[in-house]
């Protein structure tokens, strides 16, 4: 990136994709700091059903936390620690 301001509104309709190339969902929703002036976290929407599955019902969405953006051009890349997330029962089948 050059640097340049870009408006807050050129983030919404993006796709937000994993380091890894996993499609996460579409950008609806900016949470700002208004203090600090910074964006701290990103609504999704739209969201790959096979990485959020039964967690998140239809037409509901998700809170992205800014911290976890890696680039932001076409589209937006976020650690893929999105794909790691797990149900509190799987941890527990894991270690059994």
């Amino acid at each position: 990136m050059d640097g340049t301001p870009q408006e807050i509104t050129t983030l919404v309709g993006r796709e937000i994709y994993s380091n890894n190339g996993v499609f996460v969902g579409e950008i609806e929703d900016v949470r700002l700091d208004l203090d600090a002036r910074s964006v701290t976290g990103l609504a999704v929407g739209q969201l790959n059903r096979e990485l959020f599955g039964d967690r998140v019902g239809p037409g509901e969405g998700v809170m992205v936390p800014y911290r976890w953006v890696r680039a932001v051009g076409d589209v937006v890349l976020i650690n893929d620690i999105v794909e790691r997330l797990k149900a509190p029962d799987e941890d527990d089948e894991l270690t059994a």
